[in-house]
């Protein structure tokens, strides 16, 4: 296949050989996509590699070649699959509903079951994946141990000696989140009581980096919730929601995360579950999909999806209480793809930033990716620096006092490309602003 042209029009052989894995992307999500390419011009990768095996279409034909033999599953399917930031920008532009972003999941799955990384890259996903991000106990290990990397000097010192440029890490390192002086896991367990009338009772999801690099965005996000009303639980229990491991192909390991969750949450009596993180939110919504062959729990999954709302789509459903204060700023709004492409979230951010007096300024291109993808910006850092770059061009294109979003993994690639641009502009979550707005109600 060409750099820059269509597939050849596939037919499905059934009867080739296929990888034997229990997790890939089936033909009937396949056959979906008709190769029209109305997508391309919608994907990040495509637009800056002019690669059609790194586009959605692209990567579709490939799936179809390995799923029947034609292609082995090896370094060149995983070095494109790989290359997908799972945006799925591509699904809003597509005229014949393709669910790309579950295919890529699927293909990571075969992967992850049928190809062997290098060892050294085995090992520190195993790390991540198996042993800091789903135990809160190693997690806090880690967190406590970086904090004290970046608090005691340690961190000025090594980029002072220019050690980090010289090992080619300095994009990482400026990745790398603010650990928090306090953490957020002794407010896990606990209930917060609605200020004024009570107007409803929701479960928060407190996430997983979020308890250790956002726990401020955490509290702002109670506190903003009791402010209108609402009782807010934080269930004793629960764990990461298992959206890294989703997106990395580890499907079982998302599995045993999800079916832990569905077990705490629905153990209480709730009218929503809600959380800050977009991403998060977008796995959570999808836990039917990840059990859809596990009949003990597809029906408590539907029932667990059905509650699961974003911070901000929640707030705009009941209708804000009116603040004291109004935030008299100029500020841009990033959609996070997972917010705006995956769960269809775009006017209600919007309308609560100005409910609190914001004066919206549209940034061009704002549902485009900023690179950051979960742990894209580490896995595949000189693709996602490039895409920031793209992305910091129209952040540089307008005028405003403040750039806005609604996930942390957003804020911390747009506070690196504000960084790298010697920019002083605040790069704040949305729930930060309104909580802004009531902290003198």
């Amino acid at each position: 296949m060409s750099e820059t042209t269509a597939p050849e029009p596939h037919v499905h052989d059934s009867l080739k050989p296929v990888v034997a894995v229990h997790d890939r992307p089936s033909w009937e999500l396949l056959s979906t996509c008709v190769h029209c390419g109305l997508c391309l011009n919608h994907c990040p990768t495509y637009k800056l590699l002019g690669n059609e095996m790194d586009s959605p279409r692209g990567r579709i034909y490939q799936m179809l070649q390995v799923n029947e033999g034609r292609m082995p599953l090896g370094d060149t399917f995983v070095t494109h699959i790989d290359r997908c930031l799972g945006c799925v920008a591509c699904e809003i532009a597509c005229p014949s509903g393709v669910k790309y972003g579950r295919i890529v999941e699927r293909a990571r799955a075969q992967i992850e079951q049928g190809y062997k990384r290098p060892f050294i890259q085995r090992t520190l996903r195993n790390f991540f994946y198996n042993r800091v991000i789903p135990n809160f106990d190693t997690l806090r290990f880690v967190a406590g141990t970086m904090r004290f990397y970046q608090r005691s000097g340690l961190q000025t010192l090594v980029r002072k000696s220019g050690l980090l440029k010289l090992m080619g890490v300095a994009d990482l390192d400026r990745l790398s989140p603010q650990i928090d002086r306090e953490f957020f896991f002794g407010e896990i367990g606990k209930v917060f009581p609605a200020v004024g009338e009570k107007r409803g009772t929701v479960a928060f999801v407190a996430g997983c980096i979020n308890n250790v690099a956002f726990s401020h965005l955490n509290r702002a996000t109670l506190n903003v919730l009791t402010q209108n009303g609402i009782e807010v639980h934080i269930p004793q229990g629960q764990g990461c929601c298992g959206a890294l491991h989703a997106h990395a192909g580890l499907r079982d390991e998302a599995r045993e995360l999800a079916r832990h969750n569905i077990n705490i949450f629905l153990g209480g009596s709730y009218d929503a579950f809600v959380t800050n993180a977009a991403g998060c939110g977008s796995n959570m919504k999808e836990y039917d999909d990840l059990l859809e062959n596990d009949p003990a729990y597809l029906s408590r999954a539907k029932e667990f999806t059905a509650k699961m709302k974003d911070v901000t789509e929640y707030l705009a459903g009941i209708g804000l209480r009116t603040p004291k204060r109004k935030i008299g700023q100029k500020v841009a709004y990033q959609d996070p793809c997972h917010l705006a492409n995956a769960q269809r979230i775009r006017t209600q951010p919007r309308e609560l930033l100005t409910a609190i007096g914001c004066e919206l300024v549209e940034l061009p291109h704002s549902d485009q990716c900023c690179g950051s993808a979960g742990v894209y910006n580490v896995a595949q850092n000189e693709l996602s620096m490039k895409i920031l770059e793209k992305k910091m061009e129209d952040v540089t294109s307008v005028s405003y006092d403040m750039l806005a979003t609604a996930n942390v993994g957003c804020m911390i690639q747009l506070r690196a490309g504000m960084e790298q641009h010697g920019l002083k502009t605040p790069v704040k979550h949305v729930i930060e602003l309104l909580d802004e707005a009531y902290a003198s109600s």
